[in-house]
């Protein structure tokens, strides 16, 4: 694997690494009040950065496109924006940085469904 698949997949398995911390420390202290923002960072960072990374190695001339490396900075970036922005809501600090890596997020998606609808030809 490599290319934008290999930074899509490594970035992946950090997030879940990072996931898989978090959870333990939730249930090593029996405080699960931030377990929203644990789920979007293994759901996000885990699985949806896995997929893209996969699709990108089984169909590499997508993932050498221009459009590929923008998908890959959006989508870090939505997570790096949504997962801290979570906790400030759940604690009451604001959700700017929810609301701004939603969209962040979103767009990605958008960015994707783009890029395997434009592949439908191949």
């Amino acid at each position: 694997m490599r290319g934008i698949s290999f930074w899509f997949f490594f970035s992946a398995t950090l997030y879940v690494l990072v996931g898989m911390l978090w959870g333990i420390g939730m249930a090593a202290t029996e405080d699960h009040s931030l377990f929203p923002a644990h789920a979007h960072l293994n759901l996000l960072g885990w699985v949806t950065m896995a997929l893209f990374g996969v699709y990108y190695h089984l169909v590499p001339r997508k993932g050498a496109e221009g459009l590929a490396k923008v998908h890959f900075a959006v989508a870090t970036g939505g997570l790096f924006l949504m997962v801290p922005g979570i906790v400030m809501a759940l604690t009451n600090n604001g959700h700017l940085l929810a609301s701004v890596g939603s969209v962040l997020s979103l767009i990605s998606m958008i960015l994707f469904s783009v890029t395997v609808y434009r592949d439908r030809q191949a």
